[in-house]
């Protein structure tokens, strides 16, 4: 539908579409509170907004289609990375994101749910919340200035997972399409054994990362210049307020949609990354990352709801670029949806390996050695990147 837009129109319409997609995104979620409270089927209402995330949208995807339209790298990229606009708006979420976590406690202890309805509301609200807290979280904590820095920490803390801040940035940033990467899933890796590697390994990964980097400023790791002790601090006093609020059932929603949304994230950690490698170069360090290390999407309407998280390649190539001018690169390995339909495709291992492996396959011809590597092969000579 977009795909032969004048680039010019499509910077408008994505400038538009950023909050209209919100604007319509946002009132399921009281539908899909007050819905079935007469009837009794509420359980099943609560269900409704994953389901609207992961089968109505990707659905969408593909009627609505591809944008690959990239802005003028010297006429429109400068003022595009300085309007205000787009920066505000990200900053707008953390309250509306808060708001949203606050109804959803409340919603959570007044519907009445079944153990069915509280898995479908907690797993509903945590979807969001990977949408919302980590992924611009994501985005927030990759600028340099405090108010965004910080507004992203706090989105991370507001889903417990605030180890993202320091593993994200420091840790996978660094070793990404590596075998020391726990966030850069392996060729014919299934999604659960992807889980169970990543979730532990990122968490102590975070605070062993912030501990050395205290070292070498000499200040102690207990301390307040640890900022993992503050931003999980901040995690904890949020579910003591929950408990202030609704007891020890306002504690396991928080939780538990803290929960959903991490694993709304490593899922797509997953899909980001999959099987793709950076090559030892014979100096024994791994080669520069460029937008061949990462999965690249176009598909327009999950790119809109993602801030453009799709444009993948060029993220990890220039982490500071600011989400409204990631641009499309033909050479990147293309996935052959939007991260909506990979996030269900990959939750079907054998599916996911029948789709994407011929994909990795054919992006690696001549060198499929490499897919198998391992950490132990290349430990003593790529603890570095180049």
């Amino acid at each position: 539908m977009f795909e032969n837009v004048d680039p010019k129109t499509m910077l408008k319409v994505k400038k538009v579409g950023y909050p209209l997609f919100w604007l319509a995104l946002l009132p399921i979620l009281p539908l899909s509170a007050l819905a079935g409270r007469e009837s009794g089927t509420q359980d099943y209402w609560a269900w409704f907004i994953y389901f609207t995330i992961f089968g109505i949208i990707p659905i969408l995807d593909y009627i609505i289609g591809k944008d690959s339209a990239n802005p003028d790298e010297a006429l429109e990229v400068p003022s595009l990375s300085e309007e205000k606009t787009y920066r505000w708006f990200t900053l707008l979420m953390v309250p509306i994101w808060f708001g949203v976590l606050f109804w959803g406690g409340y919603i959570f202890i007044a519907n009445d749910y079944s153990w069915f309805g509280m898995l479908g509301w907690m797993l509903s609200i945590g979807t969001v919340g990977g949408i919302i807290a980590i992924n611009l979280g994501h985005e927030l904590i990759h600028k340099d200035p405090k108010i965004e820095n910080w507004a992203g920490g706090l989105l991370l803390a507001s889903v417990t997972y605030a180890g993202f801040k320091v593993e994200h940035v420091r840790g996978h940033h660094v070793m990404v399409s590596t075998p020391e990467d726990a966030s850069s899933s392996r060729y014919n890796q299934g999604l659960y054994a992807f889980l169970l590697h990543a979730f532990p390994h990122n968490f102590v990964n975070a605070w062993r990362l912030e501990a050395d980097y205290l070292k070498r400023k000499g200040k102690k790791v207990i301390s307040k210049d640890n900022e993992l002790i503050w931003w999980y601090g901040i995690s904890f006093a949020l579910g003591g307020v929950f408990y202030a609020l609704w007891g020890w059932m306002g504690v396991l929603f928080f939780f538990g949609q803290s929960f959903f949304a991490a694993l709304a994230l490593e899922i797509i950690n997953y899909i980001e990354h999959y099987g793709l490698h950076r090559r030892v170069l014979e100096n024994g360090k791994y080669e520069r990352v460029t937008p061949a290390h990462s999965w690249n999407s176009n598909y327009l309407l999950t790119n809109i709801a993602l801030f453009q998280l799709q444009r993948h390649s060029d993220h990890h190539a220039y982490a500071k670029r600011r989400y409204q001018v990631l641009r499309h690169y033909e050479e990147s390995p293309q996935l052959p949806g939007g991260y909506a339909s990979m996030y269900v495709l990959a939750l079907f291992p054998p599916l996911w390996k029948k789709v994407m492996n011929p994909r990795v396959e054919a992006y690696y011809q001549g060198e499929m050695d490499q897919l198998f590597r391992t950490g132990k092969r290349v430990n003593n000579i790529a603890a570095t990147a180049e």
